[in-house]
């Protein structure tokens, strides 16, 4: 029976530990099944992390306890540290490619279609854009007799051009708080827009001096 996150949805810390595990598993799986030391490492990692957490043993601890009891984590036998592996794709009963988009927007945040394929990069190479979106969807449509959805597009915020995805693994999400702006990205489109402008001015002043000087634009006569 798949895991009904509707439920009981994942706190954050236990998102952060299971999208954990997921990447690692795959980006580092010479080292995994990861112990708590390098569980915790990866949680609190200052890149590739949206937000950035600083988890301390006892909060990893927790978030380990509540995944093992709905057997998202598995605890591995016949070693003499206690080592970590997720059972995400089983116990929520979706393919790879729905896993790996799940895994990043839990460690990653909202992102768009675009964004998830070139962060999916070192976990699964989707083929294109369409075909990250054609699984999010089916994540969106997912039927109430599975469990429901477990993504939303959200509103497309101001001054952007693609809309954003998140998971609903931790509950519903706040679409109104979606569709506004990060600060960082409502400040990115202004730093563009000046650019732009103060790069049209460069090529009047250009214009106007090369006119004084009688020279003839770059590939006219």
């Amino acid at each position: 029976m798949n895991h009904d996150f509707r439920s009981r949805p994942l706190s954050p810390a236990e998102a952060r530990v299971l999208g954990t595990l997921m990447e690692k598993a795959r980006t580092v799986p010479d080292s995994y099944p990861l112990t708590l030391n390098s569980l915790q490492s990866g949680c609190n990692q200052k890149t590739a992390r949206e937000p950035v957490m600083n988890l301390g043993e006892n909060d990893i601890s927790e978030a380990i306890d509540g995944l093992r009891e709905h057997s998202l984590v598995i605890e591995s036998s016949g070693s003499r540290v206690a080592r970590y592996e997720h059972n995400f794709q089983r116990a929520a009963g979706v393919p790879e490619q729905s896993a790996v988009l799940l895994g990043l927007l839990m460690l990653r945040g909202p992102q768009t279609a675009g964004e998830l394929r070139i962060n999916a990069d070192r976990w699964y190479k989707f083929l294109d854009i369409a075909s990250v979106e054609a699984f999010l969807e089916e994540l969106q449509d997912r039927s109430e007799d599975k469990g429901g959805p477990l993504v939303v597009k959200l509103p497309r915020a101001p001054g952007a051009r693609e809309q954003r995805w998140a998971h609903l693994l931790c509950g519903p999400v706040d679409l109104a708080a979606g569709a506004e702006a990060p600060a960082d990205e409502a400040g990115l489109v202004a730093r563009v827009a000046a650019l732009e402008d103060s790069v049209a001015a460069l090529r009047a002043q250009l214009d106007d001096l090369r006119h004084q000087l009688g020279v003839s634009q770059p590939g006219q006569p």
